[in-house]
């Protein structure tokens, strides 16, 4: 593949091994190439005007100017894919978080010991992260929509669906997410009601982040969000997230539904999977379930939201136009696995939709 034809990679980070190894692992593959480095943002800066990359890796905490505050300029001025690459601890977590409101495509994290060794064993994961932003869709950041919009302005709700309860220990909602689905999540959560049924949700995420992801969103809902506890009972009016590291898949002890972790192998190159979370569903809630593929690289999920509808359940897929990266929607549409295409913004609309429709079939009967 001539140089031309490659992904051009500009990393950003104040370790100088970390940028000598990230060229080694970016360089070893024949479809990207690294066009430069810097210690600091400033530097960066002017690397981005000589080179023109396709992506840029950026590190979270840096020198002369933080990492989130030249994500926010870079991403206000001169909108490009970033992946962040970020500490494994509380703060990394959280920082992580916030640039991806700020607009990063995704982030990976930094091995604490080993680093050279633990970065080359991250060979895999980097660079199909990479070649994810690449493809990736430049959606407008959470913080730009939102000073756009008028102050004091709510949260859809599709109220005319709230007006009566929709609780229910028998519903459930289920749903996957990788690339771009933090956000994503987010804006199918907000809107729902505090009595809607239990939501699970395996989003692609590695351990350490997934609490502060949950925490995160536990203040931005209605409905109460915490990371899923192994044999805990699966209730209405809360959400349930994988936590990293962990399988989430429903499981029934009597006439209750529980949540079961475990540390099997990964599934389609992940732990947690979506295809491990759509197929416990699809055996023990069938009919009962609503199934909702967002944004995301690969095809995990697919033949699990397949498995789903062929079980009862009612699904959804989110559309092209408003997803990050199509691989996952476009797997399961493919597959015949999706009831309905959705935009992200209609996505709640159309659950509670189906959800209301359903009691009132349910009442008639």
């Amino acid at each position: 593949m001539s140089t031309n034809n490659k992904i051009k990679v500009l990393c950003v980070d104040d370790s100088a091994l970390i940028r000598s190894v990230m060229t080694e692992i970016i360089n070893s593959q024949s479809d990207m190439t690294v066009v430069g480095t810097a210690a600091d943002p400033l530097v960066a800066r002017e690397l981005i005007k000589a080179t023109n990359p396709d992506v840029l890796t950026l590190d979270v905490e840096m020198p002369r100017m933080d990492g989130l505050e030249f994500l926010e300029k870079l991403m206000r001025l001169r909108p490009m894919p970033v992946l962040m690459v970020s500490s494994l601890t509380e703060r990394g977590s959280e920082i992580a978080l916030t640039a991806l409101e700020l607009g990063a495509v995704d982030f990976v994290t930094k091995p604490k010991l080993g680093v050279r060794d633990g970065l080359l064993n991250y060979t895999e994961l980097i660079t199909s992260k990479i070649r994810a932003a690449a493809s990736a869709r430049l959606l407008p950041s959470r913080r730009a929509t939102a000073a756009k919009a008028a102050p004091g302005v709510a949260v859809p709700a599709a109220e005319s669906l709230l007006r009566s309860p929709l609780l229910s220990t028998e519903k459930l909602i289920i749903i996957g997410a990788s690339t771009g689905g933090t956000e994503a999540i987010r804006d199918v959560l907000q809107p729902l009601p505090s009595d809607c049924p239990a939501v699970l949700i395996a989003q692609h995420m590695p351990p350490g982040f997934t609490r502060s992801f949950a925490q995160r969103l536990d203040g931005l809902c209605r409905i109460t969000v915490k990371e899923a506890e192994h044999g805990e009972r699966v209730l209405p009016g809360y959400a349930y997230i994988a936590p990293g590291g962990f399988h989430l898949s429903l499981g029934r002890s009597g006439a209750n539904y529980v949540a079961h972790l475990d540390q099997e192998p990964p599934v389609n190159r992940h732990r947690p999977s979506i295809d491990v979370l759509f197929d416990s569903v699809a055996r023990h809630a069938g009919k009962n379930a609503i199934g909702v593929i967002l944004t995301g690289m690969g095809r995990d999920g697919a033949e699990g939201l397949l498995r789903m509808r062929q079980a009862g359940a009612y699904t959804l897929a989110q559309d092209e136009a408003s997803c990050v990266v199509f691989g996952m929607p476009r797997e399961a549409i493919a597959l015949g696995a999706a009831h309905e295409v959705a935009p992200l913004s209609e996505m709640s609309r159309r659950v509670l939709a189906h959800l209301r429709s359903f009691g009132e079939r349910a009442n008639r009967v």
